[in-house]
């Protein structure tokens, strides 16, 4: 998928999403909420019908459904302080989810999600979606369910506003960099370009790290870090090329019959009504990022 956008257009128009969602972005403690989550809001299918036995069916009965997002990702998923629920592009694609299933905004339980809890979040029913900047692998495909990709981003850094050191991953190579514990863009770091790793449960953590000088680097989503670099003008900045392709897809309960097919045919469906368009211009559309061109589904196996 090809994602057109300026460096300066992501960075500085950013800031719209920081002072947008303006809050505690490191409140790390484990948290539920319900609730619609801001202006989007897709149309709600009403009598939504499933095969008996499904969980579709199961979720359209009772009416309410239960999606982990992130809650410190401006732009991705950002619960801010006070907020009845999340907000941004994840929480966005949660919500056409839902509407599929016959079930308003309102009646979504948003859980809280972190990197390194996705699976078993899953595995244990914590949750029945998850949706939280959730790169599709194949070692994830193994124990969970992933459909998609809905989005698909690239990996950059953060560094203090001062360091002139790092400028792209090349750089690297026995540098102390922090990302999130689970996630893929730690691994990368590490492996491909020498990298001494520190995984902290969130990235406002390591953000938190980055400003204290504890680690040199932070690396995730290249818009994500933008957020972050956009709530501290001055302080942070975002350098390099993205080096990596992050395809985000909805995670699920892989013994789930005929799930992935549901979400596909919605994610497609959402492609071809505007909803999927009208979800991302109203959350990461705001930072200055170009609408990305659709991306093309991962078959059903």
């Amino acid at each position: 998928m090809k994602i057109r956008r300026t460096k300066f257009a992501v960075i500085a128009a950013a800031a719209a999403l920081a002072l947008a969602g303006c809050g505690d972005a490191g409140n790390d403690d484990s948290d539920s909420s319900d609730g619609d989550n801001g202006g989007f809001s897709p149309e709600v299918v009403k009598d939504a019908s499933f095969d008996d036995g499904t969980r579709m069916a199961e979720l359209a009965e009772a009416g309410t459904v239960k999606i982990g997002v992130k809650f410190d990702q401006p732009g991705i998923g950002f619960k801010a302080a006070g907020a009845d629920a999340p907000e941004g592009f994840d929480p966005n694609m949660g919500t056409i989810l839902a509407a599929k299933l016959g079930i308003p905004a309102d009646k979504i339980e948003w859980v809280e999600t972190i990197s390194d809890n996705r699976e078993p979040f899953l595995q244990n029913s914590t949750v029945d979606f998850v949706i939280a900047s959730y790169s599709i692998t194949d070692e994830r495909r193994q124990v969970v369910g992933q459909a998609g990709p809905y989005y698909v981003t690239g990996q950059q850094l953060l560094v203090q506003e001062s360091n002139d050191d790092i400028k792209g991953p090349e750089d690297l190579k026995g540098k102390k960099v922090c990302s999130v514990t689970g996630s893929t863009s730690i691994a990368t770091v590490e492996e491909k370009y020498g990298a001494t790793p520190a995984g902290f449960d969130t990235y406002s953590q390591c953000v938190d790290q980055l400003k204290t000088g504890s680690v040199d680097a932070v690396t995730t989503d290249g818009a994500i870090l933008a957020g972050y670099a956009a709530q501290d003008p001055g302080t942070m900045k975002v350098v390099g090329e993205p080096f990596s392709e992050e395809r985000y897809g909805i995670g699920y309960n892989k013994d789930q019959a005929g799930m992935c097919e549901f979400i596909n045919e919605t994610l497609e469906e959402s492609f071809d009504d505007g909803d999927w368009e009208a979800a991302f211009d109203d959350s990461l559309g705001k930072s200055g990022i170009d609408t990305p061109d659709k991306p093309e589904l991962d078959p059903c196996s």
